[in-house]
């Protein structure tokens, strides 16, 4: 290549060097005014294009065009149930009728259709077998709203104390002979037994006894003398709860376990005495109640509570009136947060209560829904919760709480919708 050309292409590039150069210098500033706080050339020409394009967000949508998310848990449907009811709609959630062997359903027409009453209790000698009990099952959920229907319970726990018997119905053992079963063998058996409940319009089972017998099994009226407990240690005891309870659920039929926190321990039975039903020794940190929570893992529909008294627990009130246990122990330490029902609110052991203050008193200990034995009862415990929650905004909401917890079991069971 010839020299002066050569030459020429340094001179050339040389000045191209140049040039370059300074345009990045002359440009310096306005890049690095871009950086500053000071308002500059290259500030306007993006605010400029900031209006001309905005920007796009969540928030800027119209929420219109995006669907709320509905909870449709059966404890938010509970919430919106009550929201919707009256105070006496409220109350009758809280309240199981009785219905005895050879009465006629009609007779609880008026509670269901016109008090509200949400629940339905057989007791008595059923003995003529299913299509009897079907009936009256039928008869009383056809008084009931249709999307509201009713629990009807029974005490079917085997041996001694089996209120439905006769075609259709297996003759049940003694729970402590179930106690001698194999737990998967008394899953089973359960899930039998609670199909025939089931079939026959039963949907909860109050059972089974948890508790454990403390004393000489003769002197034990409630439980030990009538073989109602599973008849081992705590932990067998609540082992074998727990396969009753999953044998009956299952079948599609809910359970009770009775009576917290163990009657085991006494001597009177307090469906006929307020004698010898002082227990001195069940603790809260004890075995006896141990196995009551054990059961809890089972998930049963409801936790129906003692009328005994527990000296070492709450001296001043049975169990079933104690917030000490109901709210503070079994609610605040131990979390359930189900259906919370007593054992018979007309038995002996409260014969002291005047009646219309049975059902405020469980309320307002923690607890739900008041399981009545005496047909005359009925009217004075719904009577007198009206009126407490009439005139006292603090009951009313403890009303609505337990109101929310039994249509919270009933949209779990599918009775209500």
């Amino acid at each position: 290549m010839p020299a002066c050309h050569n030459g020429g292409m340094k001179k050339a590039h040389g000045f191209f060097t140049r040039l370059v150069a300074a345009c990045c210098v002359a440009m310096l500033p306005v890049t690095l005014a871009a950086c500053s706080g000071d308002a500059s050339p290259s500030d306007a020409a993006t605010a400029a294009f900031s209006t001309r394009r905005p920007t796009v967000t969540h928030d800027s949508l119209d929420k219109a065009q995006v669907p709320p998310v509905r909870d449709d848990s059966p404890h938010a449907k509970a919430v919106r149930a009550v929201e919707s009811m009256s105070v006496e709609e409220r109350v009758g959630q809280l309240v199981m009728a009785p219905l005895f062997a050879g009465s006629d359903p009609s007779s609880l027409y008026d509670l269901i259709a016109n008090r509200h009453v949400g629940s339905a209790i057989l007791i008595g000698n059923w003995n003529t077998g299913a299509d009897t009990v079907k009936t009256a099952t039928a008869q009383l959920q056809g008084y009931a709203p249709a999307g509201n229907r009713l629990i009807i319970a029974t005490d079917q726990e085997g041996g001694l104390v089996q209120h439905l018997k006769g075609a259709g119905f297996d003759t049940m053992p003694s729970a402590t002979q179930q106690g001698a079963m194999d737990v998967s063998q008394l899953r089973q058996s359960a899930s039998a037994w609670g199909t025939q409940l089931k079939a026959a319009g039963i949907n909860v089972d109050l059972a089974p006894v948890v508790g454990t017998v403390t004393v000489d099994r003769s002197s034990n009226a409630p439980i030990g003398a009538l073989y109602r407990d599973f008849g081992l240690d705590p932990a067998g005891n609540a082992d074998h709860a727990k396969a009753f309870i999953q044998g009956m659920s299952d079948s599609g039929v809910g359970s009770a376990i009775k009576h917290y926190p163990g009657l085991g321990s006494v001597t009177g039975n307090t469906d006929f005495t307020a004698n010898g039903i002082l227990d001195t020794t069940t603790t809260l940190d004890g075995p006896e109640i141990s196995a009551f929570n054990s059961t809890l893992e089972a998930s049963p529909s409801m936790v129906m509570m003692s009328l005994a008294t527990y000296q070492a627990i709450d001296p001043n009130n049975p169990a079933v009136f104690s917030s000490t246990l109901v709210t503070g122990y079994l609610r605040g330490k131990i979390g359930f947060q189900g259906v919370v029902t007593s054992d018979s609110l007309s038995a002996t052991a409260l014969s002291g209560v005047q009646p219309s203050d049975l059902g405020v008193r469980l309320v307002e200990a923690g607890g739900d829904l008041a399981c009545i034995g005496a047909s005359s009862y009925v009217q004075p415990v719904l009577d007198g919760l009206n009126a407490k929650a009439a005139g006292d905004a603090t009951f009313a909401r403890k009303v609505q709480q337990s109101a929310i917890r039994v249509m919270t079991l009933k949209y779990e069971m599918g009775l209500a919708r």
